[in-house]
């Protein structure tokens, strides 16, 4: 069923059956960024690295109501397609960890404006191919002018790693119709194992990265000596000592007032 043979009423349509679509992934696009700048807000590390949104085009969604068995000359096609169709309106959250994917999942299990109705962990069990991610198929409610509709979205969680590995096997289907040769298969189901294990090796080392480093005491009696040098105008002095026991540990005096006032006085010193 390509587009030419569905209905021009039909076509003519779309635009209306998929505005509430639109409108529902700019509202979670939204709300999934609040959940990352809630996070930030507070000081605290976000689970969140970015959002991306889209809905269905027409060919595809016309193409996915073709497998589904959905006749678009019938009455109800608008009912049918929004029932068996269930990711026409797609969101994808990107993290940093896996346990980030795992936490963002958590988030959203316990969110009131949205009901799960499935779940599939493709980390835990992946695709042949290597593909892996979460996917949720979440219902929505939006207030389209006056009407109040409830529409089905999905939702993936993934990584960086899985996202750079998923984008690219994306586009090596579109090259191959869909038909990829059994080696370009292979190396990408090899890179899906390195992908996968440098995810784990991250993932390990979450801690140690996020995790500030203790601070000596005996830097704040440094902080005391660089201002009293930069105070004396011996800016060089004061660099060089900044460089030489304070750098690196620029997270752990962020709520000192002096600091910042070093900081922002030695300016280009200190690169």
């Amino acid at each position: 069923m390509r587009i030419s043979h569905v209905p021009s009423k039909v076509l003519n349509n779309m635009v209306h059956f998929l505005a509430p679509y639109e409108q529902a992934v700019d509202e979670l696009k939204l709300k999934l960024k609040g959940i990352k700048y809630g996070f930030q807000k507070s000081g605290r590390y976000s689970p969140i690295e970015f959002v991306v949104g889209r809905v269905k085009k027409v060919d595809s969604l016309i193409k996915k109501a073709k497998e589904k068995g959905i006749d678009f000359q019938g009455e109800n096609w608008q009912e049918h397609v929004a029932r068996e169709v269930s990711d026409i309106a797609g969101l994808r959250v990107v993290c940093r960890y896996v346990d980030d994917v795992r936490e963002v999942l958590q988030l959203l299990q316990e969110r009131e404006d949205i009901v799960i109705h499935d779940i599939k962990d493709y980390i835990a069990s992946p695709k042949d191919s290597g593909y892996r991610s979460i996917h949720m198929i979440v219902s929505y409610t939006v207030y389209h002018g006056s009407e109040k509709i409830t529409l089905y979205c999905e939702i993936q969680i993934r990584t960086l790693g899985m996202n750079f590995w998923a984008t690219n096997e994306h586009e090596l289907r579109y090259k191959y119709a869909g038909n990829i040769p059994a080696d370009v298969l292979g190396k990408l189901q090899e890179a899906s194992v390195i992908t996968h294990q440098l995810d784990v090796l991250m993932n390990n080392l979450r801690q140690e990265i996020l995790t500030p480093a203790e601070v000596d005491q005996t830097l704040e009696d440094k902080l005391e000596e660089i201002f009293s040098l930069y105070v004396k105008q011996d800016l060089d002095a004061a660099s060089a000592l900044y460089r030489e026991h304070v750098s690196g540990f620029e997270e752990a005096f962020a709520d000192n007032p002096k600091f910042k006032m070093i900081y922002d006085l030695l300016g280009k010193r200190l690169g």
